[in-house]
């Protein structure tokens, strides 16, 4: 049992172990402390999102849906190996649980698999999962057929050592939501006791760098064979006296996604054509609401791909 990481703590233990981290808007204030409790901690517990795309399954993530209010997890992460933060405290991921299934992980004294799961949430036996881990989405659509590319498990590896190391657990705190719940069956296409091999001997060496990320989440970066892309200027870039090279490159990128609502350009000042272009790039991504008003953010930015430009 250990009292859970402050934001800073939880961001420093990530980039020590390489992790590559996106801090989404206002990930260390959002919880969900109000209505039950956050700790005293004992373990990871990894997750699929049953859903594709990043920035749409962030979003999801962050915001919850009608019935379960975000944050639905700590991170998310994606195909790239990125974790993007979107929660610290209390988050709506694990549910009700096995009591047998807690006491083996505070122990850590099983085999290769906790004991199995005869509870869920509601069930008469269960106990408050979402107060006592810290919970990861993966970006997966859960049927088994979805890859998992070696970018996502090495960021699923990292992430999780990352928290043992932090507070000195073993690899054995580490469970998959199906070990938690008798309703549950993720994470679909990897087995929990392989990544637990994998995290016991990353914890048994000194934290290592990972690889580069994707230049899309690395904003300014390069890989052999990648195009550089443009950082994302900042929100206050979009406005009517915003004239620049970086609106035109970004336009024709609307353009190359289906996204026009250009009547003639797209041309380097910021105009209400490039604003409901990008509303639409919104949308496609899977953006609702405010979400979705025609003003770039990070997620959908980086998404876009846009190719850098002096």
């Amino acid at each position: 049992m250990a009292t859970p990481l402050t934001a800073d703590q939880l961001l420093a233990a990530l980039r020590a172990e390489g992790v590559t981290v996106v801090e989404h808007r206002a990930w260390r204030t959002h919880n969900r402390d109000h209505v039950g409790a956050w700790g005293p901690v004992n373990g990871v517990m990894i997750h699929h999102t049953v859903s594709s795309g990043s920035a749409a399954s962030v979003e999801l993530c962050y915001n919850g849906y009608s019935g379960l209010p975000g944050p639905l997890c700590h991170g998310v992460i994606d195909k790239e190996g990125v974790v993007h933060l979107v929660g610290n405290g209390r988050a709506n991921h694990a549910g009700g649980g096995d009591p047998d299934v807690l006491r083996a992980v505070v122990a850590e004294n099983y085999g290769d698999r906790p004991p199995a799961p005869d509870e869920h949430q509601g069930s008469a036996g269960a106990v408050d999962g979402n107060a006592r881990f810290y919970g990861f989405e993966c970006v997966n659509l859960g049927d088994g057929a979805d890859p998992w590319p070696d970018a996502q498990l090495d960021a699923v590896e990292r992430a999780s050592a990352a928290i043992c190391r932090a507070h000195a657990w073993g690899a054995k705190s580490v469970i998959g939501h199906l070990e938690w719940s008798d309703q549950k069956s993720d994470p679909r296409g990897f087995t929990m006791p392989d990544l637990r091999r994998r995290i016991a001997a990353r914890l048994a060496a000194a934290p290592t760098k990972a690889p580069a990320a994707n230049p899309s989440k690395t904003p300014g970066s390069t890989s052999p064979g990648a195009p550089r892309l443009q950082p994302f200027p900042g929100a206050e870039f979009f406005t009517a006296s915003t004239s620049s090279p970086v609106i035109t490159a970004m336009g024709r990128r609307l353009v190359a996604e289906g996204c026009s609502a250009y009547a003639v350009g797209p041309g380097p000042r910021w105009s209400e054509a490039d604003r409901r272009s990008y509303a639409k790039w919104q949308r496609k991504l899977g953006f609702r609401g405010s979400d979705a008003d025609g003003v770039p953010g990070r997620a959908s930015w980086n998404a876009l791909k846009v190719p850098y430009v002096r």
